[in-house]
């Protein structure tokens, strides 16, 4: 059974840095491209990240350009995104999922129950 549980929101100010991870299992983990995502208050969830099986190559959507950083840890089956000069546009629950390749998409895979992060003054 594939499972996510990730973990490390909090609150942070503007400007701020967080670093949020997640462990998952049920799969190989290291031949598996890992993501996340995000959803914002009434906002869909969208794709944020993705980074291949080896940790080589790695895909950002715009907006985190330059301030986020995809990392995994293929040993202890962990993802982690490390965000920095955090704004209010970035408060929203942050999940990891499985990728299909490196492509925005995923498998149908069960959501975790996700981390919250909370940009504010």
């Amino acid at each position: 059974q594939v499972q996510f549980v990730e973990s490390g929101g909090g609150l942070v100010q503007p400007g701020g840095s967080l670093r949020v991870s997640c462990v998952a299992s049920g799969f190989t983990f290291r031949f598996t491209g890992m993501s996340w995502y995000r959803q914002g208050p009434g906002k869909e969830r969208d794709w944020v990240a993705t980074i291949d099986p080896a940790g080589g190559g790695k895909m950002y959507v715009d907006s985190v350009k330059g301030r986020f950083t995809i990392s995994r840890d293929n040993v202890k089956n962990m993802v982690y995104l490390e965000m920095n000069s955090l704004n209010s546009e970035d408060t929203a629950v942050y999940y990891c999922s499985r990728s299909i390749g490196m492509t925005r998409s995923r498998p149908a895979d069960a959501w975790g129950q996700g981390t919250l992060v909370t940009v504010s003054s």
